[in-house]
């Protein structure tokens, strides 16, 4: 058998933290860890205006562009470690570098924005609590589960910019900096003290000394691989196309409504924790429900069709309350990820979780990446600028172009979402890559030859 080139790493003994691993430890730490973000909210859209005064949608879509993609090229690393380390470590790994940039908003804005652009690297904390998650679900649970950590996700979100907003009026933005470091701290610790480990000793290599390949490292494998089994093709196109628009709204929109729409710092607030409030509702009690009633296929194509609607209206709306509508619907559309986390988990066996959830994480990283570019060059030709440099082309028929052009993306998502089969589990076929070797009498033992199954979701190279 060749030998490949391989680097090998080695536990570290860690406590065991309170009680038994739980969801309720994944949705803390989300909740801390975005909670902190959300203070910087406001502060955030004035240094950077501050700092890039002009093409500053460009400069924006920059900087979030270059954490994407470097959190597309760790994905699959972070992914496949963590089947092997267990959660905790990168957990707690992925927490403090997606954090360490906030403490130089006031130190230096340039140091700020650049640790910003770096700690790509390790943004992927929202694939580890996936399959931390997935560790601790039965699979009739998990897109509860997973409704659930979305939306502690927009709930972090409901109060937090409105606080940074007050705060940064009141006493300013030094303040707000402080106590959104003193967040990020608490949910370090709390990972070190407090959260257990999910993943089970029995479910991870029989020796600690299983080597990592570089094949395993190689974010480009997943994508490589994709095209030989039709239902994860499906799925990852699915992924690109609907996540492309939203990784780069999330990125320009609250910016688009101070300075395009006229929003006030406090109505932006406001319109974030309206928003949170309704994804809350819709990722909890809608979700739960259209997964029981509808499937898991048919709840992914409403929300597709949810955020085609909703991004066609942010494109043409040129007034605010159509902006408060459209953010109605946005709740609505935001039942989408959890929904497809749901369907990847399902095909994928309990010691591969990390690996699963890796995957759709690097298609959203270079989505991430690419996304928010796409939205600050669309702007840019399209003459979008802040009304300080605004010129007279800023009354243009098609206030938010970039908006239009992720409506057309998302339809061509859902149009590629109806070809995904309904079954849950992937077919058998020979010659598939084996995974890891489980500990004798393990119930997912390695399957004898020809039985193996499809390795896009199986094997740790992806």
């Amino acid at each position: 058998m060749c030998k490949r080139n391989a680097f090998f790493f080695f536990p570290v003994s860690q406590p065991q933290g309170f009680g038994a691993p739980s969801v309720y430890h994944a949705v803390i730490v989300i909740f801390l860890e975005f909670f902190a973000w959300g203070l910087l909210t406001a502060p955030t859209l004035v240094v950077l205006h501050e700092t890039f005064p002009k093409h500053t949608f460009l400069m924006n879509g920059l900087i979030q562009g270059v954490k994407g993609l470097l959190s597309f090229l760790s994905a699959p690393l972070i992914g496949a470690l963590s089947d092997v380390w267990g959660r905790k470590s990168f957990l707690l790994l992925t927490v403090f570098f997606t954090c360490a940039p906030i403490p130089l908003m006031k130190i230096s804005p340039w140091w700020y924005f650049a640790v910003i652009s770096v700690s790509g690297v390790f943004a992927v904390t929202f694939s580890v609590i996936f399959a931390y998650v997935a560790d601790i679900t039965q699979e009739h649970e998990r897109s509860m589960a997973y409704g659930l950590v979305s939306a502690t996700f927009a709930a972090s979100l409901v109060t937090s910019p409105a606080i940074g907003a007050y705060l940064s009026r009141e006493y300013g933005d030094s303040l707000v900096v402080v106590l959104a470091s003193a967040i990020a701290m608490l949910d370090i610790c709390f990972i070190l003290v407090a959260v257990p480990e999910s993943l089970p000793e029995k479910m991870r290599p029989a020796s600690w000394g299983a080597p990592i390949s570089w094949e395993q490292a190689d974010p480009f494998a997943s994508l490589r691989k994709v095209g030989q089994d039709s239902t994860v093709l499906l799925i990852c196109i699915t992924v690109f196309l609907s996540y492309l628009p939203e990784a780069g709204q999330y990125s320009s929109f609250f910016l688009y409504l101070q300075q395009i729409m006229d929003f006030s710092p406090e109505s932006v607030a406001a319109f974030i924790a309206v928003l949170g409030l309704l994804s809350i509702i819709a990722q909890t009690v809608v979700l739960s429900l259209l997964m029981r009633s509808i499937g898991n296929k048919n709840t992914i194509l409403l929300g597709l069709g949810f955020q085609i609607l909703q991004l066609a209206w942010y494109g043409i709306g040129s007034e605010p309350w159509m902006m408060w509508a459209a953010g109605a619907v946005a709740a609505m559309s935001s039942i989408t990820f959890p929904a497809i986390s749901a369907l990847v988990s399902r095909t994928a066996d309990p010691d591969q979780q990390g690996v699963g959830q890796g995957m759709i994480t690097g298609i959203r990283g270079l989505c991430n990446g690419l996304g928010p570019a796409l939205y600050g060059f669309i702007f840019y030709i399209f003459h979008v600028e802040l009304k300080a440099v605004a010129d007279d082309s800023q009354d243009a028929i098609i206030p938010g172009p970039p908006f239009l052009f992720g409506a057309c993306s998302v339809l061509l998502a859902l149009l590629v979402a109806l070809f995904v089969p309904e079954h849950t589990h992937l077919a058998p076929r020979p010659g598939s890559w084996k995974k890891h070797t489980s500990p004798p009498g393990h119930p997912h033992s390695p399957q004898p030859p020809g039985e193996a199954k499809e390795p896009l979701l199986q094997d740790t190279n992806v």
